[in-house]
């Protein structure tokens, strides 16, 4: 075998040991780089900071962190990730579904093992950046003082009612 469990063997391309090992180390590091709302706030006002959303377009659309970047989570490959982050240096800043509550249309709640923070966290390091934040507490979308973006947003950044 090659490093591959023996449920991969056959596909080089699928690689779930290399993926726990992988989720176990970036796990130590992602502790310590789950932000407040105020250090996101702060983050993502820095014009070399990108802020990516990995959730679905039509999500994106709907409600979105505004200022963000989406590239859906499914579409991550070495080849679009550079397209929106060039510099595997640069500071990344994620946040998701599970960040936000009492937005339901745009926020869907997902499994808390299943959250597409921990996935995006992890295959942003897997593919060498070296630099990525996370949004950490659950936010009231209805009350906030991060400003949104998408057609559920006012003009001033608020969730519509």
């Amino acid at each position: 075998m090659s490093g591959l469990s023996a449920a991969d063997e056959g596909n080089p391309n699928i690689d779930y040991a290399g993926f726990l090992r992988q989720a176990a180390k970036v796990g130590k590091e992602r502790e310590k780089r789950r932000v407040t709302v105020d250090q996101f706030l702060e983050m993502i006002q820095d014009e070399d900071t990108i802020l990516l959303d990995a959730r679905s377009v039509a999500m994106f659309k709907t409600l979105h962190v505004r200022g963000a970047v989406n590239l859906p989570f499914p579409d991550f490959t070495e080849a679009t990730l550079a397209k929106v982050i060039p510099n595997k240096k640069t500071r990344v800043v994620i946040y998701c579904n599970n960040n936000f509550k009492n937005a339901s249309q745009a926020f869907a709640t997902k499994a808390s093992i299943a959250s597409l923070n921990i996935n995006t966290f992890n295959a942003l390091r897997s593919y060498g950046y070296e630099n990525v934040y996370e949004l950490k507490p659950l936010v009231d979308a209805k009350n906030t003082k991060i400003p949104f973006g998408g057609t559920a947003a006012d003009k001033d950044g608020r969730l519509k009612d």
